[in-house]
């Protein structure tokens, strides 16, 4: 454990600057080959913030919104904000187990947590400073999460925070569009040496990336159209490092933020993404209408409520109905869907995190051959509620309401349609057919029916 606070070292085991080989299309598609087939994953919002529970000094921050950016919302510097939130974080053993067994049992392939979110606290026991959960709770929590995750047979995703409100040399005055809390700048010491906090940020990465065998995913968090890419983090060097390590790993978008990187949260217009700023954009808290094109890599990053850290004032519950749907969603149109929890301060889940995973295991119990490995449909559905998703040569039509008609015309030629193992009557003519449905779907929340 380092006992030094904010330890520099040039990382030249980073190999930092050393251009990694163009990859093929073939490879590529064979790195993105899981992830593409997954469609569903759990994301984890945990940190400092998490004990503070949505309320500082007794009081209510907001009914609503992110919680985990308690300490921007009420402005407060870093040594303040540490000394309130530190004593209330206490993990208790083995809560990284309940996490893992829920996404395992919900249907999820993989599992991004946070390592260090915007506070500057790290998860892991790290080498350059003592605000990490090494010195200060003489554990290495992203040891447990990963062996935990390892365990269930899930695979291991890091989110980062390129933002850091507790370093004392990251650049608040360049890093302009992103968000820095105003009792920070009235502490904070001027001129900073920007060069020294990236130092520390790809040393934290090298940690991250050489510590905990094979990771899986990075999910970098975030960047500004004013504030990105090689001026802001020297991105280039940062991912060519990551994979001299990790050669398999799958990043996202965020260490940029420009129109040839893919768009990070909303926005309108065409999107395209250049392979050399990541491998797949990040749609946050909405599902694009159309998708992001047939060929995109793509994830909705969404919670489960209105906050991704845990708050206890928020109570607007997404419906377990609309969380199933938005998941049928998002893999119809060819993304992925990563669903957030905001774990207690102690890592326990709420009530309503847990029935809500659980429903969509129950789900995705009986119907996941119609969301893992399927793609976009070359069709879409006119005037029926309900979405296509395909593999290979069969189709599931997955229906939301049951059409007023009791039929269904597809501009395909079916030969089959089952549903529940049952055959449905199916009259094809040319290159369309016509599907009789039952009086009453025998699933309220998607029915699915499988075309062949």
């Amino acid at each position: 454990m380092a006992h030094r606070l904010f330890t520099f070292v040039a990382c030249s085991i980073l190999l930092t600057g050393i251009g990694t080989a163009a990859e093929s299309a073939s490879e590529r598609n064979e790195r993105m080959k899981w992830w593409r087939e997954a469609r569903f994953g759990m994301f984890v919002h945990w940190g400092l913030y998490s004990g503070l529970a949505g309320e500082w000094e007794g009081r209510k921050v907001a009914d609503k919104g992110n919680m985990e950016w308690l300490q921007s919302h009420k402005g407060l510097d870093t040594y303040s904000y540490a000394k309130a939130a530190i004593p209330k974080f206490v993990p208790k053993p083995g809560f990284a187990k309940e996490w893992a067994r829920l996404a395992k049992q919900a249907g999820c392939q993989y599992v991004v947590f946070t390592t260090k979110h915007h506070e500057g606290f790290a998860l892991h026991d790290s080498k350059l400073t003592d605000f990490d959960a090494g010195d200060i709770l003489n554990r290495d929590l992203v040891k447990e999460i990963v062996d935990a995750l390892r365990a269930e047979g899930l695979r291991v995703g890091f989110y980062h925070s390129l933002i850091d409100w507790h370093h004392p040399q990251y650049d608040f005055t360049k890093a302009q569009g992103l968000p820095y809390p105003k009792g920070g700048t009235a502490l904070g010491t001027t001129p900073r040496d920007h060069e020294r906090y990236l130092e520390f940020l790809h040393g934290q990465a090298n940690e991250l990336v050489s510590n905990y065998g094979k990771i899986d995913i990075l999910w970098w968090d975030y960047s500004s159209t004013k504030f990105d890419g090689d001026t802001a983090w020297r991105a280039t060097d940062l991912m060519n490092a990551v994979r001299a390590k990790q050669p398999g790993v799958i990043m996202n978008n965020r260490l940029f933020r420009r129109a040839d990187a893919g768009k990070n949260t909303t926005g309108s217009g065409p999107y395209r993404m250049d392979p050399r700023y990541g491998d797949f954009g990040t749609a946050e808290q909405h599902v694009p209408a159309t998708g992001l094109g047939k060929d995109a890599d793509w994830e909705a990053c969404m919670t489960l409520n209105t906050t991704w850290g845990y708050s206890k004032y928020d109570n607007a519950w997404k419906s377990p109905r609309k969380l199933i749907r938005n998941l049928v969603d998002i893999a119809s149109k060819g993304g992925n869907y990563l669903l957030n929890i905001g774990p207690k301060a102690d890592g326990s889940l709420t009530p309503e995190t847990v029935s809500s995973f659980q429903a969509i295991g129950n789900w995705m119990e009986k119907n996941s051959d119609a969301i893992r490995g399927t793609t976009a449909a070359d069709f879409k559905l006119e005037g029926v509620d309900g979405r296509i998703t395909t593999k290979g040569k069969t189709h599931f039509l997955i229906l939301f309401e049951r059409p007023s008609s009791g039929a269904i015309k597809l501009p395909i030629a079916v030969k089959s349609a089952k549903l529940d193992g049952s055959s449905l009557n199916v009259k094809t003519e040319g290159t369309s057919s016509t599907i009789e449905l039952p009086a009453t779907l025998p699933d309220p929340d998607a029915t699915v029916i499988r075309l062949d």
